[in-house]
């Protein structure tokens, strides 16, 4: 154990000796990669705790996560320096005319945000199964927000203490889920139906490192005459271990939602301490919730006048912050919504 501890020490030396000796990006990102990837030495130590009795588990981790933090945040701060001198440099050597072309421009070039970037990995590993895309509306009416899926009409969720209404009389509404697109879909079109929704949300919430108020989901809805759990367990395996691109443990916990029966809810692995329960992101379970699932509700299928002894069904939702935070181990979510140009360029 103290020989772990020692290890870790010699690697945050090292780690800080190799960014401040830097120059340039490249270089900065395979540092990045050294100290922080899936590969490196402390990954490595965090994967072998396994060998040692649950209290010295602890401790390891936590020193283990702790200098991952460290070195996370001096290779921002370098890489805000070696940005802001390359801009300087720039300026500094070549008048700017900005009616030339943006090659001589000294900035560089735009990224996809990592929250668009995780939707559409999602979204193409789904079109891959045979899914269709449907836009919902972000403004949406009581009926589909809540009644068609079975939420009544004194349900804590359609309190304003969690919902954004626009009106007076609280019958219109920004979307609290894209399950309200479900409603539109059933009435406009006949089984069979797949389809995923993705699209933004809103939740009236108080916003901290795992809550905001606006964020991501992506909805799936299955629809058809021999529709079982099994099938919703099938894809939802196929989903996680291709978007992970690991073999990653699975779990489906019962739960309870108001449009599906039964419910479950699907952990994965911690994706940081890779089940040796001793981090602080799992709580010590050594599991992470993704989403939640289950069968559709039979109500649900006669808000939009479906047989329900003809049709079945089964939906999930996945929130892609959520998803985006486990892949790229972020540990706060404001940081996707804080523009900053150094935690965007790591993407």
């Amino acid at each position: 154990m103290k020989n772990d501890i020692i290890e870790i020490e010699q690697i945050i030396s090292e780690a800080y000796t190799k960014i401040e000796n830097s120059q340039n990006i490249t270089l900065l990102n395979k540092i990045s990669s050294e100290y922080l990837g899936k590969k490196s030495k402390l990954s490595k130590i965090i994967r072998a705790l396994v060998k040692y009795p649950i209290d010295q588990r602890k401790e390891i981790a936590l020193t283990a996560n702790q200098a991952k933090n460290h070195i996370k945040n001096v290779i921002i701060s370098k890489r805000q320096e070696i940005l802001l001198n390359n801009v300087n440099n720039k300026y500094n050597t070549k008048q700017i005319d900005c009616s030339t072309t943006s090659l001589y421009f000294p900035f560089s070039r735009g990224s996809f945000h990592p929250i668009i970037s995780t939707m559409e990995d999602i979204i193409t590993i789904f079109k891959l199964l045979g899914f269709s895309i449907f836009e919902g509306n972000d403004i949406e009416n009581d009926w589909y927000n809540f009644e068609a899926l079975n939420i009544p009409q004194y349900h804590p969720a359609r309190d304003i203490q969690d919902t954004f209404y626009i009106d007076e009389m609280k019958t219109k509404l920004l979307r609290t889920h894209t399950s309200a697109a479900q409603i539109h879909v059933m009435e406009e079109q006949s089984p069979p139906i797949q389809i995923i929704v993705p699209g933004r949300v809103y939740r009236n919430e108080t916003q901290n490192t795992s809550h905001s108020s606006t964020f991501h989901q992506i909805e799936g809805l299955v629809v058809n005459k021999y529709v079982t759990f099994v099938d919703l367990k099938t894809i939802i395996k196929y989903f996680v271990h291709k978007f992970f691109e690991r073999d990653l443990k699975i779990r489906f916990r019962p739960s309870y939602f108001q449009f599906t029966e039964p419910s479950a809810e699907v952990d994965i692995q911690c994706y940081f301490c890779d089940n040796t329960k001793c981090c602080s992101v799992c709580s010590n379970s050594g599991w992470i919730e993704i989403l939640g699932c289950g069968m559709v509700h039979p109500n649900v299928f006669k808000s939009v006048n479906y047989d329900t002894y003809k049709y079945k069904g089964y939906a999930f939702g996945i929130g892609i912050e959520r998803i985006a935070m486990i892949k790229y181990q972020i540990d706060d979510i404001r940081l996707f919504y804080a523009n900053d140009l150094a935690f965007l360029q790591q993407f």
